[in-house]
């Protein structure tokens, strides 16, 4: 029975699933109960998270972690879910997805996260990302009237299926080396392993797989159409939760090589942080929908992130987590503003139906502009110590390169987030903008804008919650 307390937040997810289902088939208001329903489940499970997150340990045969930064996890993907599911309330009705399904799949892709985010075993891996990944797919194409919605659930399940071969590819190599699919036990026999071709091989390919996930240059050519024509609210989902729930996969690898000294991949990280990271801050440039441009500023992320994939030690493990948490409240704030501003038929998703914004509404204005300023990593907010961090620990491993190479496209980021700042408080409007206020969407714009500052005026207490379970 301790086990299963210990994965309540888990058991919570999945039984609210089940319920929600028998809430579809038997009520005919299911449309209204199910995003409240939603929220409940979501909140009950983040704050079980919080409470639980002492009980570090092993279950069922050491297939699952409880505790420690795995909940640190789980705490990221519901709250992260919960304030999509606030923002999402009156947007699927304007968007045209105004069914309870939507939710069911919102919590099956959490569940799926969460599993990846506690599984110490491949299989376990596995299954948590192909439920995710079959979750995104359906909800990227949820609205079958839309053509960009057709084309969105489209590509990203023909490169989703691809990744996904690798990753299984990787794993049947990695199983055929190392005799295991423990992942403690492939840790603990890391330095023998790192010098057979195959594990090698195998690891290699595994990577690759989850360079897709999130989003890393050159596996990035789903996200912008993807972006784009999703929901706007299930695209900050997928920008956030699912790119997290890769990269706690990519930590346990990290957790591999940083006691060894041994990160044979390396090079192959700070490829793809340089690649990711100049690709993204100068294509995001040229774009003036919105949507694709938070796209290619989520290519520039990941590279940011990948930086401390590099690095492959302690100090970039707590900084990449710090990172994802500080990433997922600026960017879902961002895009639940988006959906309010949005009308129908994906129509103001350009920047020019942001001039002038704050004459018309100064609250939105002012969360649009919080978020622009944290996601280009200036301080006091969050957005600014998450790339701090990573910086040092590319520093501290040697690769000062790789954080001046940071640095530089953190600059050029600036161009293009404080541009949707000058367009909303310094242009006059050529026409009226008008604005679908939804009181729910500004109350989940709100918390996340808080939790941006909290971390941003406070960021050593995250810090040293996340490094406390490290050592």
């Amino acid at each position: 029975m301790q086990d299963f307390y210990n994965i309540l937040p888990l058991i919570l997810v999945a039984s609210g699933i089940v319920i929600s289902v028998v809430i579809e088939i038997l009520s005919d208001n299911s449309e209204k109960i199910l995003p409240w329903f939603s929220a409940l489940v979501l909140l009950s499970a983040s704050v079980y998270s919080i409470m639980l997150m002492n009980n570090t340990g092993t279950i069922f045969n050491g297939m699952l972690a409880t505790g420690g930064n795995v909940y640190i996890f789980h705490f990221i993907f519901t709250i992260g879910a919960m304030l999509i599911i606030l923002g999402s309330i009156d947007y699927i009705k304007k968007y045209g997805s105004y069914f309870g399904e939507y939710y069911i799949l919102i919590l099956n892709a959490v569940l799926g996260m969460m599993i990846m985010a506690s599984a110490r075993d491949l299989f376990m891996v596995f299954i948590g990302l192909e439920l995710m990944s079959i979750c995104f797919y359906v909800l990227a194409g949820i609205n079958r009237k839309k053509l960009n919605a057709n084309e969105a659930s489209l590509k990203y399940v023909l490169l989703g299926a691809f990744a996904s071969g690798f990753v299984v590819y990787g794993i049947a190599l990695i199983y055929g080396t190392a005799q295991t699919t423990s992942i403690d036990k492939i840790i603990a026999g890391f330095v023998p392993l790192s010098h057979n071709i195959l594990f090698i091989t195998g690891l290699f390919l595994f990577l690759v797989g989850f360079s897709f996930k999130i989003a890393a240059f050159p596996f990035h050519q789903w996200v912008p159409d993807v972006y784009q024509g999703s929901a706007t609210t299930i695209s900050g989902l997928m920008s956030t939760g699912g790119k997290a729930a890769a990269f706690s996969v990519l930590i346990i690898l990290l957790s591999a090589v940083a006691p060894s000294n041994a990160n044979v991949f390396r090079p192959y990280f700070a490829v793809i942080a340089t690649l990711s990271m100049i690709y993204g801050s100068i294509v995001a440039i040229s774009q003036n929908n919105l949507k694709r441009m938070l796209a290619y500023s989520s290519i520039a992320h990941a590279g940011y992130m990948s930086i401390g994939l590099a690095s492959g030690n302690y100090e970039s493990i707590a900084g990449i987590i710090f990172y994802l948490a500080a990433y997922t409240f600026m960017n879902i704030g961002a895009f639940i503003v988006i959906s309010m501003i949005e009308g129908e038929n994906d129509s103001k998703l350009q920047l020019s139906d942001y001039v002038g914004l704050n004459a018309k509404n100064p609250k939105l204005a002012a969360l649009m502009a919080l978020f622009m300023f944290a996601l280009s990593g200036l301080p006091p907010f969050a957005g600014f110590f998450g790339k701090y961090y990573v910086f040092i620990s590319a520093i501290e491993a040697n690769l000062t390169w790789l954080a001046i190479v940071g640095v530089i496209s953190s600059v050029i980021s600036v161009y293009f987030y404080l541009r949707v700042i000058v367009l909303m408080y310094f242009k006059e409007p050529e026409t009226s903008v008008a604005v679908h206020n939804s009181n729910y969407g500004v109350l989940a714009a709100v918390i996340s804008a808080l939790f941006v500052i909290v971390f941003g005026l406070f960021p050593g207490t995250l810090l040293d919650l996340i490094t406390s379970f490290l050592k």
